[in-house]
């Protein structure tokens, strides 16, 4: 590529090759680990386990779709909060 010159780049449909080798790394290395039965327990093993499975896991898998009604558009709500934390010698306990 010529600087200054933009490629078509990648078609819209084409996966990241780091992506998917990251994503077969990981389920080689799963499989190798115990595959589903040893996912499964593990996730049984505590229900932080499992709370994880499905928090953090299991939607990595779920392809990402956002989609809004044109006469209902999506809203971004963001939300900032602020919670007190435990003294550390700054002032009177």
């Amino acid at each position: 590529m010529a600087k200054g010159h933009k490629t078509e780049g990648r078609r819209k449909s084409s996966r990241d090759k780091t992506t998917v080798i990251a994503k077969e790394v990981i389920a080689l290395a799963a499989e190798r680990l115990g595959g589903v039965e040893r996912i499964v327990a593990w996730a049984g093993e505590d229900e932080r386990n499992e709370r994880t499975f499905w928090a953090t896991i299991y939607p990595k898998l779920l392809p990402l779709q956002v989609a809004g009604d044109p006469q209902n558009p999506l809203q971004a709500v963001t939300r900032i909060e602020l919670v007190a934390g435990p003294s550390h010698g700054d002032g009177p306990d």
